[in-house]
């Protein structure tokens, strides 16, 4: 069972390997990662699928308990470990099998759910709904607004990922200083002002830029690979998450 603390952005589980290799761990009762596993699903996936329903129409409360209950149904009787990936994106099979589970199965693993009491993380609706209340819900589709959702939520992954690894190299301030140079956006500061910010001279201070940005790309294409079934599929995922962001 996983909750906000658990999934928080900051959670620092990490898997070497593909989501497909995660869903297999979550529907395992046997492997010793499953818990994690789950968390890291939860964690990266509970609010584009939640903004993803709630666009086709599902009301807040509902969307919660959808959310949930999908969740439950992918872990009951092991249907997670019994999946074969096919060649391509996650993403595109958990909205496909959210959709199956909204027109096949929804109404019944409500009832029961709901019957037992039980949920398997904590959603902050709060938050969800003041952020639901952001997206561009007039101008595009579902399927859009989840693409979207997961760019969002990966880039803020491997943002945060970093920001982690600098503090513990101990380059907070630097990197709290330079992360601008990251979303491509030119800071109103010059060079030359920042490098006397850090006390570095300005050639270093252009190598300390190169080589976050160097870091950056690195995890990024780290976490796209976890999300295909082969390593000859990352570029063509980045193409794609560049189209997203790009709309």
């Amino acid at each position: 069972m996983c909750d906000r603390r658990i999934i928080s952005p900051h959670s620092n589980a990490r898997f070497a390997t593909t989501h497909w290799s995660v869903v297999r761990a979550a529907g395992d009762k046997a492997d010793s990662q499953r818990a994690a596993a789950l968390q890291t699903l939860c964690r990266t996936y509970w609010y584009p699928l939640y903004a993803y329903v709630r666009h086709r129409g599902t009301g807040a409360q509902d969307a919660e308990d959808l959310v949930q209950t999908f969740f439950m149904f992918l872990l009951e009787k092991d249907r997670l470990g019994s999946l074969v990936p096919d060649r391509g994106r996650f993403r595109s099979f958990l909205v496909t099998a959210m959709n199956h589970f909204r027109t096949d199965q929804w109404k019944r693993a409500t009832a029961a759910k709901r019957g037992g009491g039980q949920k398997i993380f904590s959603l902050d609706m709060t938050e969800a709904e003041a952020r639901y209340g952001h997206e561009p819900v007039d101008t595009t589709t579902p399927e859009k607004l989840f693409e979207m959702n997961w760019a969002v939520t990966l880039l803020n992954t491997v943002f945060e990922q970093l920001q982690q690894e600098q503090r513990a190299q101990d380059k907070g301030e630097q990197f709290e200083t330079l992360k601008f140079c990251l979303t491509g956006q030119r800071s109103t500061v010059p060079y030359a002002q920042l490098a006397d910010q850090l006390a570095v001279s300005e050639a270093t201070l252009k190598v300390m830029v190169h080589r976050l940005r160097k870091r950056y790309r690195e995890l990024l294409h780290q976490e796209i690979a976890h999300t295909v079934t082969g390593p000859d599929e990352v570029e063509d995922e980045l193409h794609s998450l560049f189209q997203v962001l790009a709309g």
